[in-house]
């Protein structure tokens, strides 16, 4: 597939998902890697983008440098944002009562603290991300690491095999306190996400370093 067939398919992608705006984004490609340029009105939007031209068969990495512009009647203040974010995790029953600290500055939203498993950091980060008037969210929270090594190695090879979107066969594992290590190749993005996604289910895991290539 050639960068101009692969930018007219990212294009029709984003046009045809039914949650984005994609008016004001601009696309281009170089070798299979996706940039996207322009303006949303959400930082939900730029998520959204930029998943949408990972899923497109043939894309190799996507950068990101969509910037989001809040429309004036839905602005809010840091403060009303702290505020905001504060209710929606106490809301959350996935996210420990107290475990979470926020910080907003221009918008941006940092959360810190320390959760046990990736579930609980993502249900935190997915509970503040689609706020109204949030243009970023930073994600410092950090993960207990309660198994050994082989064990959080074990489970993941385990999980890889059990999900039929990933070969097990081409992706090494390697672990080491905590860390995981992914390497080998993928047949798309969606397959590297699903890996990705699947080490990080793994109780004891605080960090996955991805270094699988995407081989269509």
């Amino acid at each position: 597939m050639t960068d101009t067939d692969l930018k007219t398919n990212v294009q029709r992608a984003l046009d045809w998902e039914p949650s984005l705006d994609a008016t004001d984004i601009g696309v281009s490609v170089a070798e299979g890697i996706v940039t996207l340029r322009g303006n949303v009105s959400s930082y939900s939007d730029k998520l959204a983008a930029e998943v949408v031209a990972h899923h497109v068969f043939g894309v190799k990495a996507v950068a990101d440098d969509l910037a989001v512009y809040i429309p004036t009647a839905f602005q809010r203040t840091d403060t009303e944002l702290a505020q905001a974010a504060v209710t929606a995790l106490e809301w959350n029953s996935a996210v420990p009562k107290g475990a979470i600290s926020v910080t907003v500055a221009d918008g941006r939203i940092t959360l810190s603290g320390t959760v046990e498993g990736e579930h609980q950091r993502a249900a935190a980060v997915g509970a503040v991300r689609g706020l109204v008037g949030v243009k970023g969210v930073n994600n410092q929270i950090g993960l207990t690491s309660r198994l050994s090594p082989s064990d959080v190695r074990d489970q993941i090879e385990a999980a890889f095999k059990r999900n039929a979107e990933i070969d097990a066969r081409r992706i090494t594992v390697s672990a080491v306190d905590g860390k995981v290590i992914l390497t080998g190749n993928v047949r798309s993005w969606t397959e590297r996400t699903q890996a990705a996604r699947a080490a990080w289910a793994a109780p004891g895991v605080r960090q996955v370093v991805d270094r699988m290539a995407v081989v269509p």
